[in-house]
């Protein structure tokens, strides 16, 4: 592996920013591709999108709103930057600022991806590649479109690893910037993933300081003004989290064991595998294991190659997953959605390093390369591909959507402003999907509620409201489902009026 020199600040390189061109050419992509989706409808089509909307939206839409709406199972960033536009009924109803926010994080995890390659291989061409494979993979594409959260954690961890990469150059200084603690401190708010990337990247970076210091000391202590500001964000989000939930880290309860990984490691690692190359293909998933194994076995042998095993820290997503389909949670292909961003960005460094031994005589072998990760994205993932397995986990919930129409028949012409309970751990998306019919937030007795929600759950609803809403059959059933069945007598003074979907209403008598 050959390490280039980065360009310097008055080189037509650096003056040509191609960086800068790659990210307005991403957001030109994500524009288009939200209009194709919005058009076929695509955009609010899986379930957590509508989830993420409701919970920004609650904060201020709601029986109890406060800060302590923002609640404790997702982390807290994402819905914080949308609770204002939350409550403009078009944004929340379409989705329209999330995803607008999404398509901006694919500009910026472009730019960063294109930054992190020139700055360590000095080649354009890798640059290019890291754009294209992100830009051409429908699934990477179509999940920067929608509200979800991936979007943001993609372009947070990879502009953290750029300023991260930047800093080490300099570190000599031992100052650290505060654009680069405040990247990482956010970071650390977007998804869990981010924890175990940051974490390598400390570990990462202790390392190059010790290299670059001599002394433990004095590299102990720059580290420590560097994970201090991460570890601030872990503690205040632990506070967040004992406030509103009572617990300091809410990590069970909210999904229905599945039994095909728990406790297996090795099966749930190889979970992970497959979940990688089924949304990116075989070929660019070997490429880039290849290219972050010789990352690794260079950067831990020459001094001067240790800041390029930075980037290696984007595969600690894994971590994650792997984790939670061993303690028993269903699995998610979208969880592999960052690990197939770190390939896209190892891809690009491999063709980077053959370019820059091409400089030294060795040949096209870069262009090959970067030929054939091309042709292999297009020919195992197609672009626009309505059948990519993102695509395809999204429209798992289409067809009771279109099932619970009938359950929202028969609640709109009937609802006089009664309140409704209903779990929105389990109903969030059928939540969003009413404010189509007029229906608020603040119409709901949730568990963000707190009390109402409680004396509802042990007195039953009758008391406290004149519907209900329970989901009885996506994964096992949501907490009222359990309670009925567990208590005949809960319903007591309710009758159900209909159902479809998966979901129940009952109706006050």
């Amino acid at each position: 592996m050959i390490i280039a020199r980065a360009p310097s600040a008055g080189s037509a390189a650096e003056r040509r920013h191609p960086e800068r061109l790659l990210a307005a050419v991403a957001l030109l992509a994500g524009l288009a591709a939200w209009i194709v989706y919005l058009d076929a409808g695509l955009v609010l089509a899986h379930y957590d999108a509508r989830a993420h909307l409701v919970v920004a939206r609650r904060v201020i839409d709601s029986l109890t709103p406060g800060w302590r709406q923002i609640g404790a199972v997702w982390l807290p960033l994402p819905h914080l930057v949308q609770v204002l536009p939350t409550q403009v009924d078009v944004l929340y109803r379409t989705g329209a600022f999330g995803s607008l926010l999404s398509i901006a994080c694919l500009a910026a995890a472009v730019w960063a991806a294109a930054r992190l390659v020139l700055s360590t291989t000095g080649s354009r061409l890798g640059a290019a590649v890291s754009a294209a494979l992100v830009l051409l993979n429908p699934n990477l594409l179509y999940l920067h479109v929608t509200p979800m959260t991936e979007p943001m954690l993609i372009a947070a961890t990879l502009v953290s690893l750029v300023l991260l990469h930047e800093w080490l150059i300099a570190s000599s200084a031992g100052r650290v910037p505060s654009a680069l603690g405040w990247a990482l401190l956010l970071t650390m708010w977007t998804r869990y993933e981010a924890w175990p990337i940051v974490c390598a990247a400390l570990a990462v970076a202790a390392f190059v300081v010790w290299r670059q210091a001599g002394d433990p000391v004095v590299a102990a202590r720059q580290i420590w003004r560097l994970s201090r500001w991460p570890a601030a964000a872990v503690l205040l989000f632990l506070l967040l989290s004992r406030a509103t939930v009572g617990e300091w880290l809410e990590s069970d309860g909210f999904y229905e064991r599945d039994p095909t990984y728990e406790g297996q490691l090795i099966k749930s690692v190889v979970a992970i595998w497959w979940g990688t190359h089924r949304l990116s293909g075989y070929f660019i998933e070997s490429a880039a294991l290849a290219a972050a194994a010789w990352t690794v076995w260079r950067g831990l042998r020459r001094a001067d190659a240790a800041r390029c095993l930075l980037p290696v820290a984007l595969f600690a997503a894994a971590a994650l997953p792997a984790y939670a389909f061993h303690a028993g949670h269903p699995f998610r292909i979208r969880y592999m959605v960052p690990v197939v961003a770190a390939c896209a960005l190892f891809c690009g460094l491999a063709v980077g390093w053959l370019h820059a031994r091409a400089r030294r005589g060795a040949g096209a072998a870069h262009w090959v390369l970067a030929a054939l990760l091309i042709a292999s994205t297009i020919v195992e993932s197609p672009p626009w591909n309505r059948r990519s397995p993102l695509l395809v986990e999204s429209g798992l919930d289409a067809v009771n959507s279109e099932a619970r129409r009938r359950v929202t028949e028969c609640l709109a012409p009937a609802y006089r402003g009664e309140k409704i309970l209903a779990s929105m751990g389990s109903l969030a998306h059928y939540m969003q999907e009413l404010a189509r019919d007029g229906f608020a937030i603040a119409d709901f007795i949730h568990e963000g509620n707190g009390a109402l929600w409680t004396f509802a759950l042990e007195t039953g609803p009758a008391p406290h409201a004149g519907w209900m809403l329970v989901e009885e059959i996506a994964e096992g059933g949501d907490v009222l489902a359990r309670r009925i069945r567990s208590d005949p007598g809960f319903t007591r003074g309710m009758t159900k009026v209909c159902e479809g979907g998966g979901v129940s209403l009952y109706h006050r008598d």
